[in-house]
Parts: structure tokens; C-alpha cells; sequence
């Protein structure tokens, strides 16, 4: 049982956690009552732990319901324009906390449940993570929706509700297994099925050209089923609406041939249909062409666009019937975001539903389709961009493939008539690639459909210009742009560190919430003894709790004392894994060599899930765990060297590592990360970062100071030289003694005894063909590293360090970035105003 709050800490909570008023608290614990009784069906005296978090939760959501209601209908009234964030990822991990954050209920719900005799805490960890990605793309999509709630857009999240998210990971014997995410065998209690807009989606069949237009036909048809989820606002009485769709096979569904199998196999064959939402594919990074997941890109924009035509033809609210008519002001009412190519579907499918269904002349839909799309590109990893085999198109969707033919003759006489005879630039502009097999380049197709394209931190979108898309920037250079990518404070400091979040608001107040560039006002405190050490205290902490998780769930135990030294994150040969086993290895090596040496103790975590299918990646978690084995059993070395693979990393666990975390491990090659977001929550809860200069790591440098971020390594210059005139491992192999030692010692099966060979792969990648040249960067990074462990010997130095990141990394807010795309992309304006028509905490 969590202790009450003493007067003193509850004079200090009141400001972030909401008040705890008395009818407030009464009101929470009736309503906890009637649902355990009325919703669930339970009597105190069988109530497990997880009906107290449902009745919790529905009595949580209670208070959201209002406030949707007369947000959707000022929506309808006020007919603003609309966002549409089309994104096939949405990481929103889990609910109820937030959802209490966001509408000042958390003392008040802490209290109630402490009332009711339960313990707060307990109850949260019963909730599952919705798992619907597979990192930075989904979170951010999660991010972008609380900030666009927080800023009062008229906005919403339009994915898949699968049925599997990412994968849960297990290690077994060292090794990665996955294990099915049946998020949703308890029920969720934060979505609303909604059959009433039930869209179908078609799929094969046929085109016929007929005088009067295009028909699409013999198709097979799968319904669109949607499950809306609440998005609250901070404190604003907004909330918005995340749209998951759901597929469902149609009653008639392969019943009109069932004499073939008969009628018994027809109805199981209706499982093939709804498939479609089945399953996340577990892919970071990288593109499987399989047509099932073609299946999931198509169906997510074709329910979603026949739901924003629906609603731009009705206007008043609650109102079906259509009004207008006249589509030329589409793109004055709509707004549709792409997240990355995967929804890049939307752009043939909006042409097919303006010509084909509304009959417009190609060039004024083409127009519409232009103003009203735009794109995001999250990568310039080459196996990374979408590229769909044009036969697999004209089977799944032949209409589309004319589409797109159309689309691509058009747009290849336009740069026939601005680059005469330059035939090569042709080929390398077309939607269309020939070679082997011919494919649709989908990142071209987004660029020539949409007004705005956009990378994620400015360097990204620099590299963008100059190379992947330089030929599109030369003809357009118009559309190009950069959105620096944010995080939302609200859970990412607020609701995951607590305790920092207190310490600031009793120095500057609590405004900084809706406003992170207030951070800068902690500048002034950077020489206050009393808030160094109150930083400091809070850290000390999260380490502590950290520490007890640790012992708890992993059965180790560890040196609180010692630096917590982190990198979580996907595991990818780019973002260089491997560069930090070396500097483990070559610690080790080092305490071996010195055992009386004042070594600055460390604790080194690693966390992140592996594709399924990537077979390095699971062997760097193996060499991880390989490493951990050897090193965490030296008696020689003690609690100087600890390494923990952190299991099944994802929000919730997140959540829980960052704010415990001293330094951030941010090391991919330069050029390779677009942005990376962990680096700004590990800045914003007082972590140093070391890292290469990459992704957004460039632009914290330049808000942090470059003097309170610890960088190193090749530059992308330094790395486009280097590909110039060729990487050559073994050059560094053999000049660095002990970089050659810790590739001899995984190579000679120090860290693998039973089996001395399980690592040759790796090895052998790393000699002959890595392309992210962890052998370049090694030298510098050991350098930067010993920098590290210096600074951590003096912990006021480092503690100043830390303040003056908190205090820079206001930029790094998610709603600094919708600001941008608000007012840069969707020609909408951001307001922090109480706009929900609700101005008391009570109200529901």
C-alpha cells in the first residue's frame, strides 16, 4: 500500500496532480462502486486486481465523455478545417495515467482509490500497452496526437486496430523469443466500437472503361469496422479522437459460391477477410513487400477517406445528409497528413473517389489532391523505402495501377519539358522503376501528389535535398521542409517523472507544461545550490526505484551509485549496438588489467526488440547477453561493471528507465538516424547525452550548449569521404590494440565458451562489410567515454550539465512541432486557449 501523502507533500503535489477536492474524491469512489457492481458484475468480495483497474478506468473515462461529446459537436458547428494524421502506427502504450494527467484528476483519483483500501500503482500495472508499433514512428504518431488535442486542433488519428500488436520478447537461454501481444483478451475500456460507420473496402477485380467513366468491378469486399479512442487535451476540455479500423468480413462473404466448399468452410474462410487487422508487422526500418501488409496500407486510407468525404459533405452536427457538393474547397476543410509512404495510397484512392465516384475532370482533382496531402518521409535507409511489384498492384488493385500510370505520364512530361533530352533524370524521377521486376516507388508518389514534404530534424531534411530527393527538390524545391520532431511533456515528464516535474514547477511555476520553452528560465538556478541538489535527490530517486523494478522483475542486483549508463531503441546494425558491446568489452578489459584502479562504476543497460526476421540483430542481442554473462560473474570486477539486457523494452518500460538513466546513448553512424526521439525524453529528465552528430542530436548540441553533450565521431562529411575512398576495418583492427583484443576475444569465443564460433557472423560483418563503420568511430567514442566517467566523478559538475539540458530542451516539445506543421503545412492556427465550452473541473 502506498503511504497517504504527508501535508507537505501534498502542499507540494497539488499544482501538477490536480486538487483533491472532498466531493470530488466521494464522487470518484461512488462511481468506482457502481461500475465494479453494474459494469463488471463484481462484489468486493470477488473483485480481483483487474476488475478494480477496470472499474477504475471506466470511472476515469466517465469524466472524459462529456467533454467528447461537446468537443465533436463544436467541431460540427464551428466547421473548422480538419487534420487527418493517416499513420499505420500509433504507440500509445498506456491510458489510464495519462488520461488522469490530462484532466488534473490524479491526486483525486489517488486519493479515492486509497480510500477504497487499494494501492494506485497496482492498479496501473494491470493495464496492457496498446503495442500498435514498433518505435519512433508509432510514439511519435502517439506524441503528435496529445499535442494536437493540447493545442486545440480539430484533428484525428486515423490506423489499424490490429488484433496483435509488437510483438512481447522474451530472452530465453540468451536468445530473443517473441511471443504473440493479445492486448485486448481482457477487453479495452478506452474504445468505442462503432458500427454505424462501417465502411467496405474493395480489393481484386477488375477495370472496365466505359464513355461515361471508369468502373471498378468484381471485387471482393471486406467491411471497415471503427473503434474510436478518447484523445484529452491538457487541461484544454478537449478531446479528440483516435479512429482505429477494425476488418470484418461481409455477411454474404464467400457465401455465394459456399456450393464449392459448402457452407461450414465458407463461414471459417470468413477469417481470411479479417486477417487484414490481425497483425503488426514487426519491421523498423525495413520494407517486406508481402501483400498483406499492401492489404492493411489500402484498407486504412480507403475506410478513412470515405469517412472525410462523408463528413466534408455533412456539416451540422449529427447530421447525415449531404450539403456539399462542390469539391474545390476540399482542401480549405482538409488537411491529411501521410506518416511516412505507407499510407501513400491515399493519393491514387482520393484521384479514384474524385473521378471515377464524383466525376471531376482530372486536372481540378489532381489540384484538390495536391493542396490537400502531404508527406512525411522518416528515413533514407535504401531497404527501407517502400517499393510494391507492379503485379501484385494490378492483382490487389488494378484501378490504382491506372492511377498511378496517369499520374507518372503526367508528371514525366512535365520534367520532359523542363529538362529536354535528360533521359537519365527521367528514370530516376519515375513513380515507376524498371529493371528485374518493374515497382512503384512510393516515396515519389508522395512527392509529386503532395503540396508539403517534410524530414524529421534538420539535418535529415537537409540530406534529403541534397541526395535521396535531390532531382524533386530541384524541380519543386518549393515543397520541401523541415518539422523537427517533439515529444509531449505530459507523459514524458509529467506523468513519468513525477518528482523532476515538481522540482521545476516550484522554481518557475507550472505553465511550462503547455509551454516547454519556459524550461529556459531554469538558466537562472543553474548556480543554486538548493535546486542542484534537489536535481540530484530526484535522480538519486528514480534510481532507486529503477533499481527495486530491476530486482523485482529481472533478479538482479545492482550498484545504485553506479552511473546508469543507457541505450534503448530498436536493435539495428545502424544505430551501432555493437560500437557500445566494444566499449563495454573494452572496460572490462581495462578493470582486468587495473583491478585497484578508481574505476567509475557503471551499470550498462540495453534494451530493444529485434525484427523476427533479421538475423543480426538477434545475434547483437545474444552477444549482449553473451557479454553480460562473463562480466557480471568476475568477482575481479564486482558492482565496477554491471550489464542488464532490459527484456521487452516498450512505453511502459520506457517510462520507467528514462528518468533513473545519467547518460544516453545516442551512437548511430552519422547521416543515419533521421531524428531519434528517445535522446529528447532521456534530455528532458536529466540524462547526458553521448552521441554522433545525427538526427536531432546536431540541434540539441545547439540548444544544450555543444560543451554539455558529450560528442564524438565521423561527421557525415567524414563519412561520405570515407565512402569515397573506401571503409577498411581492418586498418583500424590492426592499429588499435585494444579494439583488435575485443574482436579477437567475441572472434576466439571468450564470451561464448561452449560454443567458440557463435559470433563469426558478426565478426565477419564487422571486418568485411559493415556499412555503418563501427570501427571508425570506435577510437573517439572509448575517448568520449573516459570524458564520461570523469565529469561522473564530480557530481555537482555533472548535475550543472544536467540543468542546463533540462533548460534547453524545451524545443523538443511535440507541440512546438504541430505548431509548425499547423501553421506551415495544414494552414490551421494552434490555440492554447480553453476552447471545449467547459470551464469547471467537475463537469463532465
Amino acid at each position: 500500500m502506498s503511504k497517504p501523502l504527508s501535508d507537505h507533500d501534498r502542499k507540494k503535489q497539488i499544482s501538477v496532480r490536480g486538487l483533491a477536492g472532498v466531493e470530488n474524491v466521494a464522487d470518484l469512489k461512488k462511481n468506482f462502486n457502481r461500475h465494479l457492481h453494474f459494469t463488471l458484475v463484481k462484489d468486493r468480495n470477488v473483485s480481483t486486481k483487474r476488475d478494480y483497474y477496470f472499474a477504475l478506468a471506466h470511472t476515469v473515462r466517465d469524466h472524459l465523455v462529456g467533454r467528447w461529446f461537446r468537443t465533436q459537436q463544436s467541431y460540427y458547428e464551428k466547421d473548422p478545417k480538419r487534420v487527418y494524421y493517416l499513420s499505420l502506427e500509433f504507440y500509445m502504450g498506456r491510458t489510464l495515467q495519462n488520461t488522469m494527467v490530462n484532466l488534473a484528476l490524479e491526486n483525486a483519483c489517488d486519493e479515492a482509490v486509497y480510500q477504497l483500501g487499494l494501492d494506485m500503482e497496482e492498479l496501473q500495472e494491470m493495464e496492457e500497452d496498446a503495442g500498435l508499433g514498433n518505435g519512433g514512428l508509432g510514439r511519435l504518431a502517439a506524441c503528435f496526437l496529445d499535442s494536437m488535442a493540447s493545442l486545440g486542433l480539430a484533428a484525428y488519428g486515423y490506423g489499424i486496430r490490429y488484433e496483435f500488436g509488437i510483438f512481447n520478447q522474451k530472452i530465453s537461454s540468451g536468445w530473443q523469443v517473441e511471443e504473440a501481444d493479445d492486448w485486448l483478451r481482457y477487453g479495452n475500456p478506452w474504445e468505442k466500437a462503432r458500427p454505424e460507420y462501417m465502411h467496405p473496402v474493395h480489393f481484386y477485380g477488375r477495370t472496365e472503361h466505359h464513355p461515361d467513366g471508369v468502373k471498378w468491378v468484381d471485387t471482393q469486399v471486406v467491411l471497415a469496422l471503427p473503434y474510436d479512442t478518447p484523445v484529452p487535451g491538457y487541461r484544454n476540455n478537449i478531446v479528440n479522437t483516435m479512429r482505429l479500423w477494425s476488418a470484418k468480413a461481409p455477411c454474404e462473404f464467400s457465401l455465394k459460391d459456399f456450393n464449392v466448399g459448402g457452407y461450414i468452410q465458407a463461414v471459417l474462410d470468413r477469417n481470411l477477410a479479417e486477417n487484414i487487422s490481425r497483425v503488426l508487422y514487426p519491421n523498423d526500418n525495413f520494407f517486406e513487400g508481402k501483400e498483406l501488409r499492401l492489404k492493411q496500407e489500402y484498407f486504412v486510407v480507403a475506410a478513412t477517406l470515405q469517412d472525410i468525404i462523408r463528413r466534408f459533405k455533412a456539416s451540422k452536427f449529427g447530421s447525415r445528409d449531404i450539403v456539399r457538393t462542390d469539391f474545390s474547397t476540399l482542401p480549405d476543410k482538409v488537411a491529411i497528413q501521410l506518416n511516412d509512404t505507407h499510407p501513400a495510397l491515399a493519393i491514387p484512392e482520393l484521384m479514384r473517389v474524385l473521378i471515377d465516384e464524383e466525376k471531376l475532370p482530372w486536372e481540378k482533382a489532381w489540384d484538390i489532391c495536391i493542396k490537400t496531402c502531404a508527406y512525411t518521409n522518416h528515413t533514407v535507409l535504401p531497404e527501407a523505402l517502400e517499393r510494391w511489384p507492379i503485379d501484385l498492384f494490378q492483382t490487389l488493385l488494378p484501378r490504382h495501377l491506372e492511377i498511378i500510370y496517369e499520374i507518372n505520364r503526367r508528371h514525366l512530361e512535365r520534367v520532359s519539358s523542363l529538362y529536354p533530352g535528360d533521359v537519365d533524370r527521367m528514370r530516376r524521377m519515375s513513380l515507376i522503376e524498371e529493371g528485374g521486376q518493374k515497382r512503384v516507388n512510393m516515396a515519389h508518389l508522395c512527392i509529386v501528389g503532395s503540396h508539403a514534404v517534410n524530414g524529421v530534424a534538420r539535418i535529415h531534411s537537409d540530406i534529403l535535398k541534397a541526395t535521396v530527393f535531390k532531382d524533386f527538390y530541384e524541380m519543386d524545391p518549393h515543397k520541401f521542409q523541415n518539422k523537427t520532431n517533439g515529444i509531449t511533456p505530459r507523459r514524458w515528464l509529467v506523468m513519468c517523472n513525477p518528482g523532476l516535474a515538481e522540482v521545476i514547477a516550484e522554481r518557475i511555476g507550472e505553465d511550462f507544461i503547455r509551454d516547454l520553452d519556459q524550461l529556459k528560465k531554469l538558466h537562472d538556478f543553474f548556480n543554486d545550490e538548493s535546486f542542484i541538489r534537489d536535481i540530484a535527490k530526484v535522480k538519486q530517486e528514480n534510481k532507486l526505484k529503477f533499481a527495486v523494478h530491476l530486482e523485482e522483475h529481472y533478479k538482479v542486483k545492482i550498484n545504485p551509485n553506479s552511473m546508469f549508463d543507457v541505450q534503448v531503441k530498436r536493435i539495428h546494425e545502424y544505430k551501432r549496438q555493437l560500437l557500445n558491446c566494444l566499449h563495454i568489452i573494452t572496460f572490462y578489459n581495462r578493470i582486468k588489467k587495473e583491478p585497484n584502479k578508481q574505476w567509475t562504476p557503471r551499470t550498462i543497460m540495453i534494451g530493444g526488440k529485434a525484427a523476427p526476421g533479421y538475423h543480426t540483430a538477434k545475434m547483437i542481442i545474444r552477444l549482449i547477453t553473451a557479454i553480460g554473462e562473463v562480466v557480471n560473474n568476475d568477482p575481479v570486477v564486482g558492482d565496477r561493471l554491471k550489464v542488464i539486457f532490459l527484456e521487452n523494452y516498450r512505453v511502459t518500460l520506457a517510462e520507467k528507465a528514462i528518468p533513473a538513466a545519467d547518460l544516453s546513448e545516442q551512437i548511430s553512424t552519422a547521416g543515419t538516424e533521421a531524428s531519434g526521439t528517445g535522446n529528447m525524453k532521456f534530455m528532458l529528465n536529466g540524462a547526458l547525452t553521448i552521441g554522433t552528430m545525427d538526427g536531432a542530436n546536431v540541434e540539441m548540441a545547439e540548444e544544450a550548449g555543444e560543451g554539455n553533450i558529450f560528442i564524438f565521431g565521423m561527421r557525415v562529411e567524414d563519412v561520405e569521404a570515407m565512402d569515397a575512398k573506401g571503409y577498411n576495418a581492418s586498418e583500424f583492427y590492426n592499429r588499435i590494440p585494444e579494439l583488435k583484443q575485443a574482436i579477437d576475444q567475441i572472434a576466439g569465443g571468450f564470451f561464448s565458451p561452449k560454443q567458440p564460433d557463435l559470433f563469426k557472423d558478426i565478426v565477419n560483418m564487422l571486418m568485411h562489410h559493415d556499412r555503418f563503420k563501427v570501427f571508425a568511430d570506435y577510437e573517439d567514442y572509448i575517448k568520449c567515454q573516459e570524458k564520461v566517467s570523469a565529469l561522473y566523478k564530480k557530481p555537482k559538475e555533472w548535475t550543472k550539465k544536467v540543468i542546463l539540458n533540462i533548460a534547453g530542451s524545451g524545443k523538443f516539445s511535440s507541440d512546438r512541432t504541430i505548431s509548425q506543421y499547423a501553421r506551415e503545412i495544414w494552414g490551421v492556427e494552434p490555440t492554447l486557449e480553453n476552447t471545449g465550452g467547459v470551464h469547471h473541473i467537475n463537469s463532465v
